[in-house]
């Protein structure tokens, strides 16, 4: 009689929930006898999942390289995805704000510990032989990762540390955008010409990083958190987190990439250049760049010595972890 009295219960919710949007229960119950059980296996489309690996050489390690970036694009999403919420979110509820920056956090850690698969977790030897199959693609061209950099700060954080005193929020976005600090990153430093694999990226995602900028203007994280009242702009588990996201975005995941491209590319006596022709030595260590997400979180002297303590750590290679 009690489970009866349940279903009784659940079937009457259900006719409301569908008489709301002018819909018959039946039918959805009728749909319901008919449809299959679901399987892991189809509900997360592993098949599809698993033929998504296609190597361009017969080396073994390719699959490695292929799999791995498309687990750090599958972890960028989730960061979107937290981003996303926070951004869309008018509620000031500080719990909110903090959660959604330590599950950014969590993912963010995850990439990174997991990088040592990308530096000690394939043959130096094939790698340098599969990656000339691979001309110009290059990870520099990830548009994920562009657009968490929009969602955090506005334009004007992104833009190259040695013009970014000429531009404020009053620049037009465009202006902004053309200037941002990862462009130099794939620009010939005597000639001043795009490579190609800038050159792709550009004319692939440019309207969409452009637009998104637009929509997030005043509402980047940044912006959200400035938007604060005193009070729960001081709060200290929300700076803390903040802080640490900036630490992760801007410092350690570059210098993981650093350490990456020492050990493949300036290996040895020879140094050789990115696929994509990415200025990788002067484009990727933390106190070159000197982005920051969150400015006014931070000492003047804290934003003077951006990433400097890591120098050492980013061009010695023997102190990464073994």
């Amino acid at each position: 009689m009690k489970d009866k009295n349940r279903i009784d219960s659940q079937i009457s919710k259900l006719e409301e929930k569908y008489k709301d949007s002018g819909q018959d229960v039946n039918s959805y119950l009728d749909g319901l006898l008919h449809q299959r059980y679901l399987t892991y296996w189809d509900y997360i489309h592993l098949d599809t999942l698993l033929s998504l690996q296609v190597p361009r050489t017969y080396f073994p390690d390719e699959e490695i390289f292929i799999m791995y970036h498309q687990i750090t694009e599958l972890f960028f999403k989730l960061i979107l995805h937290e981003q996303k919420q926070l951004v869309d979110d008018k509620s000031q509820n500080i719990d909110f704000f903090v959660e959604k920056i330590r599950r950014m956090n969590s993912y963010f850690e995850s990439l990174i510990s997991s990088f040592y698969i990308m530096i000690k977790g394939m043959e130096r030897e094939q790698f340098l032989k599969f990656r000339m199959a691979l001309l110009p693609a290059s990870g520099f061209q990830s548009v994920q990762y562009r657009m968490i950099e929009i969602y955090s700060a506005p334009l004007e954080n992104l833009v190259h540390h040695t013009v970014r005193e000429k531009f404020t929020g009053e620049d037009s976005l465009e202006d902004l955008y053309e200037n941002i600090y990862w462009k130099k990153g794939a620009t010939d430093i005597d000639t001043g010409e795009k490579t190609l694999t800038l050159k792709q990226f550009e004319y692939r995602y440019t309207p969409r990083l452009v637009r998104t900028a637009k929509q997030v203007k005043n509402a980047t994280i940044y912006d959200k958190y400035l938007q604060l009242p005193d009070s729960k702009k001081n709060n200290k588990d929300l700076i803390k987190a903040l802080k640490t996201l900036d630490m992760n975005a801007n410092i350690n995941w570059p210098l993981m990439h650093m350490g990456s491209a020492h050990r493949y590319l300036g290996h040895g006596s020879g140094e050789i250049d990115a696929t994509g022709g990415t200025n990788w030595k002067t484009y990727l260590p933390p106190s070159f760049q000197k982005v920051v997400f969150f400015p006014s979180i931070y000492t003047k002297e804290e934003l003077n010595n951006w990433g400097k303590e890591w120098v050492d750590h980013i061009f010695n290679p023997d102190k990464l972890k073994k």
